[in-house]
């Protein structure tokens, strides 16, 4: 569950509401872009990946492009039948010209899935 299919800026830390049916292998996915004309302007950025509150990981991006961050989720960290968030912090934004809005990256999904038992 998630955000999927339409792509959107985000500000200094977009965030979903997820309902989880269950707790047992989940990863958290992010589908993102780094996009070169804010980048050029705040240098490499840092996202910080949150679920229910907890840091996931934390990873640092210094060149511009489309970016998928999968990890698994502690199976403690989310309650079958409960609703979980899934977040991202950037410690820098991009402030526009033109209206001020402050700009983090491009984000096209984000949210968690179920992982199979037959990855290699």
């Amino acid at each position: 569950g998630g955000l999927g299919g339409d792509w959107r800026w985000t500000g200094k830390h977009p965030e979903v509401r997820v309902s989880v049916r269950t707790k047992e292998m989940m990863a958290c996915i992010v589908d993102f872009t780094i996009v070169a004309a804010t980048l050029k302007d705040t240098g490499p950025v840092t996202l910080t990946f949150f679920v229910n509150d907890h840091e996931l990981d934390k990873r640092t991006y210094s060149t511009e492009g489309a970016r998928h961050f999968e990890k698994p989720v502690p199976p403690d960290w989310i309650e079958a039948g409960k609703d979980a968030t899934v977040g991202v912090e950037t410690d820098k934004v991009w402030i526009s010209p033109g209206d001020g809005a402050a700009l983090g990256f491009v984000l096209s999904r984000m949210g968690l899935v179920q992982t199979g038992t037959t990855q290699q």
